[in-house]
């Protein structure tokens, strides 16, 4: 078994919509950007506090995202697992919480494999729950590929042991405040595995198929280079020509400029439907206005500290080095130039790529690699 499923679960609407895809983008290097770093983190918290809640040993992780924002969205999706695992244990005798789950769903997928993040079964029904970290796109788990899979991964460990008539998928997103859950009968979710999951991913992983656009190509490690997107979005048209799945840099070039335009357009045109709906009641097919899940808070903090002090806890401030733009204007710049100005560093700034009329100066990566070299 390999490290990494190549028709992997979180990928599956990909593979599933453009089957060619999934070998196509073995071919890119796919690093780990600074929001998926993050993701992991807060998956690892989260389950830590899942492992304590049912009394296992576990060492809190510690990372550097850890803060109070972090704290507050993991505690809010352990409240959402613990409050359905003991209505669970309202309804059924013996139900069964698991953390972190291998589930294994080669049955229907060569090779197929994945984690699930928390998986409650007993007899009637089987609750696969998803932690979505990110505050991107927002996640539904209506159809959702990614939560069907781990579900046929669960009925393949618990479905001899358990009656199990429905299942439940939830996504939890806290940072969108959406909370998405979706049921299916079993017969209807192994009907769909067996007419539809098993032919799509036999196509994908011999890299058959054709090449399909969609909103499935946001994540795509090839999307930047593949041509079937760029001819979907810039209207290319060339269909008397075989041509590979791939752009040349020429190509890439005359594509460039146009993509801070339609970036700015969809913004806009989402504004707009916003404040349509907002401010003249306009209801737009497919969306609607809900109101967001609200944090608790303190209605007067000087009455909660004397509350608190009174009733005999003490340890309730936390100690903190101010910012450092509060430092330089307690200090006045001189002062600080000439106390802190030594303790204080810039961080190379991050490359960005943007059109030659930017007045900032190129940056010329030969000379950086050079530089990397002589320390």
């Amino acid at each position: 078994m390999t490290a990494h499923a190549i028709l992997s679960a979180s990928s599956s609407s990909r593979w599933l919509s453009c089957t060619p895809s999934a070998r196509l983008e073995q071919e890119f290097k796919d690093q780990e950007t600074t929001a998926a770093a993050e993701g992991t983190a807060a998956h690892a918290l989260a389950e830590y506090k899942l492992r304590r809640y049912l009394e296992q040993k576990a060492k809190k992780p510690r990372s550097e995202f850890d803060g109070p924002e972090m704290e507050g969205y993991t505690d809010d999706y352990v409240s959402f697992v613990t409050e359905t695992y003991e209505a669970v244990k309202q309804n059924w005798k013996g139900p069964l919480m698991l953390i972190e789950q291998h589930l294994d769903f080669s049955s229907y997928v060569p090779s197929g494999f994945g984690t699930g993040d928390c998986v409650i079964v007993a007899d009637g029904k089987l609750h696969v729950i998803d932690f979505k970290y990110g505050q991107g796109l927002v996640v539904n788990a209506e159809h959702n590929t990614q939560m069907m899979l781990y579900a046929l991964g669960a009925l393949e460990l618990f479905d001899s042991l358990y009656d199990v008539g429905t299942v439940a998928m939830t996504i939890f997103q806290p940072r969108r405040e959406n909370v998405s859950t979706w049921e299916i009968d079993v017969n209807g979710l192994y009907d769909w595995a067996e007419e539809t999951l098993k032919p799509r991913a036999r196509l994908a992983f011999e890299g058959e198929g054709k090449y399909e656009s969609g909103p499935w190509c946001q994540f795509c490690s090839a999307k930047v280079k593949c041509r079937a997107r760029a001819e979907e979005n810039i209207r290319i048209a060339r269909e008397d020509f075989s041509l590979p799945p791939v752009l040349t840099d020429g190509e890439l070039e005359e594509i460039l400029p146009r993509l801070d335009g339609l970036a700015k357009w969809a913004g806009e045109l989402m504004s707009y439907a916003t404040i349509a709906a907002i401010n003249n009641g306009r209801h737009w097919k497919g969306f609607k206005l809900v109101e967001g899940r609200s944090a608790r808070k303190f209605s007067d903090e000087k009455a909660v500290a004397a509350a608190a002090i009174e009733a005999g806890f003490k340890k309730i401030y936390k100690k903190s080095l101010i910012t450092l733009t509060e430092m330089e204007k307690l200090m006045t710049k001189e002062k600080f130039a000439e106390v802190i100005g030594p303790l204080v560093i810039k961080p190379q700034g991050k490359l960005t790529l943007v059109p030659d009329t930017d007045k900032r100066p190129e940056v010329n990566t030969n000379v950086r690699e050079e530089f990397k070299d002589e320390k």
